[in-house]
């Protein structure tokens, strides 16, 4: 199993948050999430630390950003025994799945919906990550849901 992760800058009519998400390669299936008004790597931790708990990739795949290179995020990957990589500089084309992801996020829901504070945002976000995961088909996944071939994937 293959996890990948990065942050994106989310728009709402108070300024600007940004998203972190993990998300399994194969099946597009997000694992885990979090908001924050900062950069720093505590909450990709704490993102982490949750997708953990639900299991473990072989290997986990992020930029270079100093979020995913601090000690503490290495360290939760290391003591799980998860092999590490990371895309080259400048290289968004590594981590694809996730940027793909962002872009259906954005013009899905976050442009659409033009959000006007942090709590509506995350409401927001609830209702489209539940969609992303349970309802939306994909044509790459032969017209199933990520949840779909996530779950198949994690019961094998």
């Amino acid at each position: 199993m293959v996890w990948c992760s990065d942050i994106t800058y989310l728009p709402i009519n108070q300024g600007h948050v940004y998203l972190v998400a993990i998300m399994d390669w194969y099946s597009k299936y997000v694992i885990a999430w979090e908001l924050s008004n900062t950069l720093d790597s505590e909450f990709c931790v704490r993102t982490l630390k949750k997708a953990l708990a639900s299991g473990n990739p072989e290997i986990f795949n992020t930029d270079q950003g100093c979020q995913f290179t601090c000690d503490a995020f290495i360290s939760e990957l290391e003591n799980a025994n998860v092999k590490i990589s990371m895309d080259g500089k400048g290289r968004c084309m590594d981590n694809i799945f996730i940027e793909r992801f962002w872009r259906s996020l954005k013009y899905e829901d976050i442009y659409l919906k033009d959000y006007s504070n942090v709590q509506a945002l995350r409401e927001g976000l609830t209702a489209y990550f539940t969609f992303y995961n349970n309802v939306r088909l994909h044509q790459s996944l032969g017209y199933k849901t990520p949840s779909e071939i996530y779950q198949r994937k994690v019961a094998a």
